[in-house]
């Protein structure tokens, strides 16, 4: 593609006129941007955002908007919820494993309750109310809910349960349009304005510009087909998402998700990631991936999932993105829900914020052994699998995945069966390896002077695992940081 042969350094001498002048220049307009421009202005800097699109937003005002928060916030304590930052730090060593950065994980739990203060100062409105039921996010305009899995098996025997998705208060709430991603959004926008920051769009960022002494000191842009160079007086902040439509960079480093992008916008192409591994910028976790599983929660937690084996394989009360995560790398997208009839009816009364999610069956059949011979299961495989389920359920207990026993009831009869392969989809989590005040590091583990980086074009708090606000979370966090760095990061004069 043409915009993979103008990723290289262009080098400063080579410029000859500047076409934009600002002390910090940001990368793109969603979360990590809107509040690394916040704070850079905050300090004192002229800020001059560049955005791809045609408005702000990026994929943030397009996402669900859970913000996940904890360490006993205000939100928290409000709903009669105790944590702590230490609580917090458990739950996410272990979640968002293996390999995660214990250091940022540490860091932004320890930070988040003047994160949640800092949110509100900005406008953002969260609602006091809990909503404690299974599903993608609360069908109302409730402001907590669980978004993790942290009541459910491993990880209720590992940290203390609180619920930490902070969910944006919405108005006239549409799922997938004016969602808690707008309305997170909306607040952080109109701060942004309120401070005199600048902003251009319809620029899509192409090369760096380097100073002869490696510092990055701009960037080229293109308008129209037009070449934007921008200067840099203080610093470039890279803000421009994921990798999850770049094809070629799916196939080099998460290959699971190819032909399954699931990211909210196609802008998601990894050039942030790219201009910055021409400075010889460090990466981790690039096979890291959120997966999403397009089943109703409440569906799936009075139901049994099995494999293409007929075999369970994850406490089905857990978290949609955990499913997605073993479903799709761990059972190779191999993925069928067994309920009985009188389960379905009550799953089917409940309220939903995702209705498109309750399709009729595949199968129906008055017994185990039909069921299992319609889906084409080697014989027994589902019989046992039910059996050795019915058998502990009985007694509201499940030995085998740890399913919570309000939703570990035996499977009667008649039962149905729905076909779920390859409903998974995901984005990328993997990028730049970044310090925790947001400074991209070289190879050599050196911070690139002048270059910093938040949100998705970064390797965040997750690693392998991940929960539902942990994007908006880091982002927003690490856009801060990122904002105050390169606000202060002048350069000295020879």
């Amino acid at each position: 593609m043409s915009e993979t042969a103008t990723v290289r350094p262009l080098r400063a001498a080579e410029v000859t006129e500047w076409d934009l002048t600002a002390d910090v220049v940001v990368a793109g307009y969603g979360i990590a941007g809107a509040c690394a421009a916040i704070e850079a202005a905050r300090a004192g800097a002229d800020v001059l955002i560049l955005e791809r699109t045609s408005g702000w937003g990026g994929a943030a005002s397009q996402s669900g908007g859970f913000v996940y928060l904890g360490g006993g916030t205000p939100l928290q304590r409000a709903l009669g919820f105790e944590d702590t930052p230490e609580n917090m730090e458990k739950f996410l060593v272990a979640a968002l494993g293996p390999g995660v950065d214990t250091a940022k994980i540490h860091d932004y739990c320890q930070g988040s309750l003047e994160h949640f203060d800092w949110l509100v100062e900005q406008g953002v409105p969260f609602k006091q109310e809990f909503w404690g039921e299974p599903g993608w996010e609360p069908p109302h305009d409730e402001g907590l809910m669980y978004s993790g899995g942290e009541n459910a098996a491993p990880f209720n025997t590992i940290a203390t349960p609180a619920p930490r998705g902070h969910l944006p208060q919405m108005q006239n709430k549409r799922t997938g349009q004016k969602g808690g991603g707008y309305m997170l959004m909306k607040p952080l926008s109109d701060t942004v304005e309120s401070l005199g920051v600048r902003a251009e769009y319809d620029v899509r960022l192409q090369q760096l510009v380097v100073g002869d002494d490696g510092r990055v000191v701009g960037v080229v842009a293109r308008r129209y087909g037009k070449p934007v160079l921008v200067r840099a007086l203080r610093g470039v902040v890279l803000a421009t998402g994921s990798f999850a439509y770049n094809q070629q960079m799916i196939e080099n480093y998460a290959p699971r998700l190819i032909g399954r992008p699931g990211a909210a916008i196609e802008e998601h192409d990894g050039i942030g990631i790219r201009v910055a591994q021409s400075l010889g910028a460090d990466l981790a976790h690039m096979d890291a991936t959120e997966v999403a599983f397009f089943g109703d929660p409440q569906l799936l937690a009075r139901g049994i999932l099995v494999n293409g084996r007929g075999q369970r394989y994850i406490a089905e009360d857990t978290y949609g993105g955990r499913v997605g995560q073993a479903t799709l790398i761990q059972q190779e997208n191999q993925a069928y829900l067994i309920i009985d009839e009188q389960s379905l009816e009550q799953a089917l009364t409940t309220e939903t914020a995702t209705p498109f999610f309750r399709q009729p069956p595949k199968w129906a059949a008055e017994t185990v052994a039909e069921l299992e011979s319609d889906m084409g299961l080697p014989t027994g495989a589902l019989q046992t699998t039910v059996e050795v389920y019915n058998r502990h359920a009985a007694d509201g207990e499940d030995p085998l995945l740890g399913k919570k026993p309000e939703w570990a009831k035996p499977i009667g009869t008649p039962l149905a069966g729905f076909d779920l392969r390859g409903f998974t989809a995901g984005f990328t989590l993997g990028g730049l390896r970044t310090d925790l005040d947001s400074r991209v590091l070289h190879v050599s583990g050196e911070p690139i002077p002048g270059l910093f980086a938040a949100g998705r074009c970064t390797s965040g708090i997750c690693a392998g695992g991940y929960v539902s606000g942990a994007s908006l979370g880091d982002g927003s966090f690490y856009g801060r940081r990122a904002g105050i760095a390169a606000a202060a990061d002048i350069p000295t004069k020879e």
